[in-house]
Order: structure tokens, then sequence, then C-alpha cells
């Protein structure tokens, strides 16, 4: 590499300009000893939108072809955000290319590719290269304290876990099919949201090791076919015709934590009205319990026994530069300017250009390791057994030596 860097994000929707600016701040957050960042390239099949999303986030070019991006000498680094079906192509392709690479969550749409993934993974790292997922949660201020606050003792062992992600991306019937309507159960809202929801539960509780009570539906079974590109959100016009949607609109599901005494129910949605972006986890400790609410990311709610019966009860805690990464991780790092989701993206992005450059001084938690990512899958996989087995309890499998980060501290 030379002394800078050079990135490029492949797929520009939504997801992926929160991956473009990301990489513009990164280099400005925590005193950053980083080399410069050039921002190269934007890849998508669709050209307008690479175009203008490449010149909106000052990017110097934009593709429409990955090979382009893989061949590139001049990008080092690159984010995957496309669909789940295209991951394991495209990011096994940049590996042999060299390139450092940033997947998006969930790793594949398959287990058998994820672990396919994972190999490549592995082998790439002997050549020096860094291969991430983004769990982009783990990087919440909120989830960082919870994890502390229960790893301190303060509120000790984690008993019961209550989580939801409650979306309404696909609540109205007006909404075209996309790749996201496609695929096995299990490929709809679990793997798009419970996917998040199942790796934020086991950054506070510790890892899942089976799940019962699986369940699907789907609860708009067919959907207009766009005549067009179609980003979410936005009117597109219609062929008049209609595709069967194939995947699940909700899923829930019942977990056991670490070692088997931690219990939790979970459960997502797509068709969830008027939550847009809904993810709450609440945990219930010897000591107490707390509460983070995606909605009210910059505070979180505690509630400690000792308080006794008088005063008890929830209390709203606003975080400040004394919690996990807020102190020099945003411009104005004080209390009560509030923040969301972008600067999770930004902390992650940091994250990974401190593995890539190896630097040692004060870096952030590292990403989760493609294991990280083919475990988060094993237990999405477990959830689609146990619900085609009409809620029956299913082991989560692990594949053999695998070394995930889960349990490990704010990352």
């Amino acid at each position: 590499m030379s002394d800078s860097i050079g990135v490029a994000v492949i797929g520009a929707g939504m997801a992926g300009k929160a991956h473009m600016a990301a990489w513009r701040n990164a280099p400005s957050l925590f005193g950053s000893t980083l080399p410069p960042v050039r921002l190269v390239s934007v890849g998508d099949v669709y050209e307008p939108l690479a175009a203008e999303a490449a010149q909106r986030f000052g990017y110097a070019r934009h593709d429409t072809d990955w090979r382009a991006i893989a061949e590139a000498d001049d990008i080092d680094v690159v984010s995957v955000v496309v669909a789940n079906t295209l991951h394991r192509e495209i990011v096994e392709g940049l590996l042999a290319a060299g390139k450092h690479v940033l997947c998006e969550k969930p790793l594949s749409d398959s287990l058998e590719d994820a672990r396919a993934m994972a190999t490549a993974a592995a082998e790439a790292s002997q050549r020096g290269l860094v291969a991430r997922v983004g769990f982009t949660y783990r990087r919440a201020p909120g989830l960082a304290v919870i994890q502390q606050l229960v790893q301190d003792g303060t509120l000790g062992r984690v008993l019961h876990v209550s989580g939801r992600y409650w979306t309404d991306y696909g609540s109205s019937p007006d909404v075209p099919f996309s790749w996201r309507f496609a695929g096995a159960a299990g490929t709809g809202a679990l793997a798009d949201v419970g996917s998040h929801l199942a790796y934020v539960a086991e950054f506070l509780a510790g890892q899942i090791q089976s799940v019962n009570g699986g369940m699907f539906t789907t609860a708009i079974t067919k959907r207009p076919i766009a005549a067009g590109f179609a980003l979410r959100g936005q009117a597109v016009p219609l062929t008049g015709e209609e595709a069967d949607v194939e995947n699940d609109d909700y899923a829930t599901f019942n977990a056991r934590f670490g070692d088997g005494s931690v219990v939790g129910s979970l459960e997502v949605s797509r068709v969830a009205t008027s939550h847009p972006n809904g993810l709450v986890i609440e945990v219930f400790c010897e000591n107490g319990a707390a509460r983070w609410d995606q909605e009210r990311a910059s505070e979180i709610g505690l509630a400690l026994q000792s308080d006794g019966s008088r005063l008890g009860g929830y209390r709203q805690v606003v975080l400040g530069p004394d919690h996990p990464y807020v102190a020099g991780g945003m411009a104005m790092d004080a209390p009560g300017v509030g923040w969301g989701q972008n600067q999770m993206f930004e902390y992650q992005a940091r994250a990974f250009l401190d593995e890539v450059t190896g630097n040692t001084v004060d870096p952030l938690p590292a990403n989760a390791t493609f294991d990280d990512g083919v475990h988060n899958m094993e237990v999405l996989d477990a959830v689609a057994r146990s619900a085609g087995a009409g809620g029956a309890a299913v082991d989560v499998t692990r594949a053999e030596g695998a070394v995930t980060r889960t349990e490990g501290a704010l990352a």
C-alpha cells in the first residue's frame, strides 16, 4: 500500500451511501493518525445512481462493473453493499485482486456461500488482507455502555433478553417487488433485520447456542413489478403485473445464550406500519435492567435494584464523552447533541482503517470477522430449520475451527 489509502464502494443504494459518507469522515475521528484517504470510485450497475452518488460524496469517478474496481491499481479498500446473492462472487473476486474488503451483513444468502467466503478470507489474511463484515450496531455507544455495565458487575449476569426490530419498508402492498422479496424461507425480514437483532442480542448476552419457536409469515403475498429501476421509498412506473413474495415478512424465535441458562425472545418485521427503523433491545440482569432504542440512540434506560423500591425504576441516561465512542467520535461530542446510525458506520470505517494500516495508537476495537458472519448465518439457518419443523428446538451448528469475536468488548 502507498502512503495513502484508496477506497471504493460497490452499491449506491441507501446503505451504500452510508458507507460512502463513512469513508469520507472516518479520518477526522478520534485524533486520527491515519494516512490520507482517497475517495476513488462508486460502483453500481445503474449508472445514473452511481454517477450521482460519486458526485454527491466527492468520489473521483464511478463504475458500472465491480471488476473495474477490482482491477484498479489506485483502490486498496472496498465496501460491498449489494444484494446478498451477489456477495460471494464480488468479495472473492476483490480478495483475489488484493483488495481489503468490508462486506455488509448478512455475509451471503446461503450458509454454504458464507462458509466459502470465510475460507477465502482466511486465505487472503495470509497475504496481509483484511476482510470484515459490517455489524454496525455493535458500534452504538448505548449498546457498548450496556455491555460494560453487564461485564463490570453493575448490572451483573444477564437473566433474559427481549428484542425486536420492526421496520415498515414493506408495509404497503404497493411497494414493488425487489430482490429483498425473493429467496427461501428466512431470507426475508429474518436475514435483513433479524441478522442485526441476533448479533446485538449476542453482544449483550453471549453466543446463541440453540433456538426454538421459530415462526415465519408472509403477510403480503404479491408485489407489483416495477417498469424500471426502483429505489426504496421512491415512486416508479409499474408494468401492471405482479410477482409472488417468496420469503418472510415477519419472523420470531426464542434463543438460549452462553451456557444455556440465559434465554431470550426476538421478533422482526418489515410490515410494522409506522416503525421505520425500530430496533429495541432490553436485558434483565441480576442487579437491574437496561434498554436501548435505535430511535433514541443517544440515551439508554437503566434500572438498578440498589435504588430500592422507593426511588427505583427506569432512569434516562443521556450519553456523552464518558461513554464509549463519544469523545472524539463526532464534531460536537457533548451530551445532549444526539447522534444515530450514520455515526456507527463512521466508527466501523475508522476501525477497519485501523486494521488495514496497522494503527496501534489507541485503535478502535476490530470489526467482526467473516467467521462471525458465518456464525450469524448459522443462527438464522437454525431459526429457519426450527420454523420448518413447527417451532422445534434446533442447535446452532458452528463451523469447525471458526474464530469469532461475538463476545468481545465493544466491537
